[in-house]
């Protein structure tokens, strides 16, 4: 499909005060400053995301087309019904009076009711852009004017062969015009439903934060006036307003409204909290870190909106068609009038003209143009509700056809963050305390990962980190200094070498046996003896085990690549019932693996969360980001799970699968139904059964077609993991 840019819609996008802007959901690179018709398709446009504040509210307002279309179905309709009882019942036998009030009955249907089709027709013309609104103006319009010719002056055209005026078709043009009416409201209603995602999502954060100053003094101030830095007393049962950072209280948050986890989570002091997630029975205290579009709700909604008007690789198929289709379709209707007019059986003429309306009428490729993009619209937004974003419709037809997932350890398979879980002092057991206190001391400057772990085991312990004198940094080796004057040391056993000292037995053999289970383990050195060891890990994600086993029952191929260590890489293996392990993978070479698989014919996902994650995210067929990952990641990867859960992975599988089979079904079904469809309008069963397809029967056929696509599309809002 031709590409196309409106002139009115301003640099950036935001054309309007509220910063709607207004696209087709069929042609995406549309882009309108006020609602109306799609210059190329002629589809209602609908608006695309409000990103000011205080303009959501377009995207739930009435929608203007949708009432002007109900406005004139509902004229239309009253008038088209006394037509027909007119056009079939007793002043039939009165052409004369019955074609004047057909005329009188038919002309504000068509002239005005369906005036939008006429202008849209008209325009698709002059634009070289042809469309289904080429067809109903053509069909409807020839209807129209030939009844209007022939009521008017009826010694124009021959009568039936008995004698008495020739037939009309005001009925017809009107019924046509009253079912597209109808086919539209249906359509438009549906295309509402289909974003109810994006409305849902808008409609989470809150109107109002309430604000602490530097007084002390609350009040409740609009969601558009928090800045950064800002401190917001969150009470018990609200929504959190932005995305921040707690500095005081403890509560459980119910945060299913982003991740699609249904437990709620703990939250305390140093914690991270998410904009428009539901605070439980506790109260906070937060530090506004992402405000506005910052935030991640408005990333979500952000993305999930240029991933519904994104093109699925197999929407390439039915452009291709489209650009042909409506000229074939007219010339299949000059030919059709040209053969029964002058090889048909009386009243050839209006034979002729029953045929080709028909045709042109039940070709019209609303269906064909709307398979696509109504299933990936509703997919994408189901995905977001389940915590899946999918970043373009591309991922989400080839995730159904990955045979192989390549997954980083760190942050993927693990939580990412070492926790200390062994704390082993060479002495008795109360020596734990002062253990942790030398480390915790030495490492509280430090902002290596594993510093963190031994800060807050030490603190869950109750014990607090003192003062060191004199830290220093040895790169690869470990930290000294000085605590409450003695000489202290913390690292690995190229620290314990320079020192000059080595561990007692007891001690090599818990390292020895806490290596093997992947975890990395620390000496601490206090006055030149070894006084314990404290071994961190980082922890495997709750449910990762159960989530591979899914995925390898869906017949997947899944293998770890990792920068870490081969006994670590081999621990987290083990417990995750991964079979297939590289470890010590530099960056650069984890692509360099992913390249090696494609070229050996495999469709590769890859899930990491990292900077180091990047390339490879890039150079798979679908890079897969977990949420809470780096930013890099996620611009890298066609999907993001905003959990960072593995089982995401499944619940994307699964939608892809299912959105990929609805769009075949729709295509398949708006192929199968034109292939039909033209050549009984065009009267391929007259000869041998005497059967005719009226204009009408084809205009209430046409419209149901592209509501039974639409339909079809929203099934998708179902899906089962």
């Amino acid at each position: 499909m031709i590409k196309h840019a409106s002139a009115s819609a301003t640099e950036g996008g935001n054309a309007t005060p509220g910063g709607a802007v207004y696209t087709c959901p069929m042609c995406p690179s549309v882009r309108e400053a006020v609602p109306g018709a799609c210059p190329m398709c002629g589809m209602a446009l609908e608006v695309e995301l409000p990103s000011q504040p205080g303009a959501a509210a377009a995207a739930d307002a009435p929608d203007p087309e949708l009432a002007d279309m109900t406005r004139r179905l509902r004229v239309s309709a009253a008038l088209t019904l006394p037509l027909v009882v007119i056009a079939m019942g007793e002043l039939v036998r009165h052409p004369g009076w019955s074609h004047t009030l057909q005329l009188i009955l038919a002309t504000p249907v068509v002239l005005w009711g369906g005036l939008p089709f006429l202008v849209r027709g008209w325009r698709s013309v002059a634009g070289r852009h042809l469309n289904m609104f080429t067809l109903i103006a053509l069909g409807t319009g020839t209807a129209y004017l030939y009844s209007l010719a022939a009521t008017l002056a009826p010694g124009l055209f021959p009568g039936p062969p008995g004698g008495g005026q020739a037939a009309v078709y005001f009925e017809a043009a009107a019924v046509i015009m009253t079912l597209a009416l109808l086919g539209q409201v249906m359509e438009l209603r549906a295309r509402f439903h289909a974003g109810a995602a994006i409305r849902a999502l808008l409609g989470l954060a809150p109107n109002t934060a309430r604000r602490i100053d530097l007084d002390g003094n609350e009040r409740d101030v609009p969601i558009s006036e928090v800045r950064v830095g800002d401190r917001l007393r969150i009470r018990p049962g609200e929504k959190i307003p932005v995305d921040g950072v707690v500095l005081s209280g403890a509560s459980a948050v119910d945060e299913s409204m982003i991740t699609g986890e249904p437990l709620p989570v703990s939250r305390s002091a140093g914690d991270r909290v998410i904009g428009a997630t539901l605070n439980g029975n506790g109260a906070l205290v937060i530090e506004a870190r992402r405000v506005g579009d910052e935030t991640l709700l408005a990333q979500i909604t952000r993305q999930v909106a240029e991933a519904q008007r994104s093109r699925a690789p197999v929407q390439r198929l039915a452009d291709a068609v489209a650009a042909r289709f409506v000229p074939a379709v007219v010339a299949v209707a000059v030919v059709t009038f040209a053969v029964w007019a002058l090889w048909g059986p009386p009243p050839a003429l209006a034979r002729a003209l029953v045929c080709a309306v028909a045709v042109l009428i039940i070709a019209c490729p609303c269906a064909l143009g709307l398979a696509t993009p109504m299933s990936v619209r509703v997919a994408v937004g189901r995905g977001a509700a389940a915590g899946v974003l999918f970043k373009n419709a591309g991922a989400l037809e080839t995730l159904c056809r990955v045979d192989t997932l390549v997954v980083d350890k760190t942050g993927t398979l693990t939580e990412g963050r070492p926790k200390l879980v062994a704390v082993i002092p060479a002495g008795d057991a109360g020596a734990e305390s002062r253990l942790l206190y030398y480390a915790a001391t030495l490492e509280q400057n430090s902002e290596h990962p594993l510093a963190a772990a031994v800060i807050d085991g030490a603190r869950q312990r109750g014990v607090q980190p003192g003062e060191a004198q004199a830290p220093r940094a040895l790169p690869g080796k470990g930290v000294t200094g000085e605590v409450d004057g003695a000489p202290v040391g913390l690292g690995n056993e190229a620290l314990l070498a320079e020192l000059g000292v080595e561990p007692p037995p007891p001690l090599s053999g818990h390292a020895e046996r806490l290596r093997g289970r992947g975890h990395s383990v620390l000496f601490v050195c206090v006055g030149g003896s070894v006084a314990g060891l404290l071994a961190a890990a980082d922890p495997v994600k709750p449910g990762a085990r159960a989530a591979i086993a899914a995925l390898h029952k869906q017949g997947l191929h899944i293998l770890m690549l990792t920068g870490d260590v081969a006994a670590t890489a081999r621990a987290v293996a083990a417990e995750t019932g991964l079979t297939e392990v590289v470890a010590g993978v530099l960056p650069g070479e984890k692509a360099e693996r992913i390249r090696q698989l494609q070229a050996a014919g495999r469709v590769v996902a890859m899930a990491g969360d990292g900077i180091n994650d990047a390339p490879a995210l890039a150079q798979a067929q679908v890079g897969i980001a977990m949420g809470g990952g780096t930013d890099v990641a996620m611009q890298s990867a066609g999907i993001t799970l905003v959990k960072g859960d593995l089982h995401g992975i499944v619940r994307a599988r699964a939608l892809s699968r299912a959105a990929v089979k609805n769009i075949r079904q729709n295509l398949a079904f708006a192929f199968a139904y034109n292939s039909l469809g033209v050549p009984i309008a065009a009267g391929v069963l007259y000869p041998a059964f005497g059967v005719l397809l009226s204009p009408m029967l084809a205009a209430a056929a046409m419209s149901a077609s592209s509501v039974s696509v639409i339909f079809n599309a929203l099934r998708l809002r179902r899906v089962k993991w």
